[in-house]
């Protein structure tokens, strides 16, 4: 990465790093490290793990305090929301994540500069790497700060919001006049820090992976990213 990209990131984060070996960990897909002939050679797997957490703690704590009288219900609705992999690949795109990832060959080749799950699991990486840089405030900061044009707008409808995954049952019995199907796929991590993955199905073949720190949180982030594949139709 050039040093004006990375300032460039490094001002869309609000974070300067001390340690830029770590946002270029994080930028770097396990495709390229199979491919180096370099032993060793780093990648953003386990900065992504960590930020999976973060991003969850982080995004938990600032809807717990915009909306004081919001139900439990609708705050895990509007942080699913957030933290959705269609939701983070967005917010990658718009960081300009997309152009900085270091991709193996065939991962390249692959279109994977433009997968959904690829900028997502790099987009936590990132966060991962401010936190290990600069602590849990500097993560806070940060995620403030590239959130801040989504706050208002689910806040917005929190109170006749429904979950994901009964407006999508809604949906797709009006379109299909069937139910879409849920399928628990692998689960990994430690036991205290467990993250599951769900495969939803429609009716017309398309398949969403939703993952979560347990199968109900992997089934309404599958659920949010069919909704939004549905509306932009």
């Amino acid at each position: 990465m050039s040093p004006s990209a990375r300032a460039a990131l490094e001002a869309r984060l609000g974070h300067v790093f001390v340690r830029p070996e770590l946002l270029t960990q994080a930028l770097t897909h396990s495709s390229i490290a199979n491919e180096s002939a370099e032993e060793g050679m780093g990648h953003n797997e386990r900065l992504e793990f960590l930020g999976d957490a973060v991003l969850e703690l982080c995004v938990s704590i600032a809807l717990f305090r915009r909306f004081p009288v919001a139900r439990e219900g609708n705050l895990s609705a509007m942080r699913s929301r957030l933290v959705s992999a269609n939701s983070l690949a967005k917010l990658a795109r718009e960081l300009g994540l997309d152009k900085m990832l270091l991709l193996g060959r065939g991962e390249e080749i692959q279109g994977g500069r433009d997968r959904d799950s690829v900028l997502s699991d790099a987009f936590e990486a990132v966060f991962a790497a401010v936190y290990e840089d600069g602590g849990f405030a500097a993560a806070s900061a940060s995620v403030e700060r590239v959130f801040a044009l989504l706050w208002p707008v689910i806040g917005e409808s929190v109170h006749q919001a429904k979950d994901y995954k009964s407006r999508l049952q809604e949906k797709i019995l009006e379109v299909f006049k069937e139910l879409p199907i849920y399928q628990r796929m692998a689960s990994r991590g430690p036991d205290h820090a467990r993250i599951f993955e769900v495969m939803l199905r429609l009716p017309d073949g398309r398949e969403f992976l939703g993952s979560g720190t347990s199968c109900k949180r992997a089934e309404q982030n599958a659920a949010c990213d069919a909704l939004a594949a549905l509306q932009q139709e």
